[in-house]
């Protein structure tokens, strides 16, 4: 099964040599050897040449934001609106927020401001590829949010920070959420080390790290991703 990984950002430099970039964090979490991995820069205008080229699709967070100009956030909408039935996509954190763009949804800044550290997450459906509907805790890093789901996409997990933390449509084999599973919670505790008092404030950075002492749902929502993606 060939998967195209579309990059659409990149972790601070200093932290590339010891957790990877953002495919390699997914390839991680699903299996090094699991699939036929390609990775497509997407934020450099780069994408396979025909949208049935991959089985799938995952598209990665990103510091940018699904409403701004930059070209390659248009080129994104449009590779995804033509991928849209002829592959199975997957979309996490910007890749969540690009694929409800894509489709008819609407993504803001929110009021609330940014969501960071493990945040837990009520699971409202109960998929075919999910074993099981109890709630999950996945770190999270963000500051924009879906704020309306697209036609033909419900909500499968939520929490009150964030209502549509997590999307299955019903018109297309496509899944996408806010929180990151394939952040090892070192890597999400040095990218806020890394904002500290530019970003967060101390408080905030210091509750957020607390957050990461107990354990997660990472290698659960990532057995969740390798079924869909399997068609299970």
């Amino acid at each position: 099964m060939k998967i195209g990984i579309l990059k659409t950002g990149r972790p601070p430099k200093p932290a590339i040599p010891q957790f990877g970039t953002y495919p390699d964090m997914f390839m991680n979490l699903l299996g090094p050897d699991a699939y036929d991995w390609v990775t497509y820069a997407a934020d450099e205008g780069e994408y396979p040449a025909a949208p049935d080229d991959c089985d799938a699709y995952i598209v990665t967070g990103s510091a940018a934001g699904v409403y701004d100009d930059d070209p390659w956030i248009g080129q994104l909408m449009a590779f995804l609106r033509a991928a849209r039935g002829r592959a199975r996509l997957v979309g996490v954190c910007f890749g969540h927020q690009a694929m409800a763009q894509a489709f008819g949804g609407e993504v803001t800044k929110s009021p609330k401001g940014w969501g960071i550290g493990e945040h837990a997450y009520d699971v409202v459906s109960q998929e075919s590829w999910m074993d099981g509907a109890t709630a999950i805790r996945l770190p999270a890093s963000h500051q924009d949010q879906v704020i309306a789901a697209p036609p033909h996409a419900d909500v499968v997990a939520r929490s009150a920070f964030t209502p549509f933390a997590a999307l299955a449509w019903r018109d297309q084999p496509a899944i996408s959420m806010q929180p990151h599973p394939e952040f090892d919670p070192a890597y999400a505790a040095a990218l806020i080390e890394a904002r500290r008092g530019r970003v967060y404030p101390d408080a905030q950075a210091d509750a957020a790290i607390a957050s990461f002492g107990r354990p997660d749902d990472r290698a659960r929502v990532g057995a969740w991703i390798n079924a869909f993606l399997r068609g299970s």
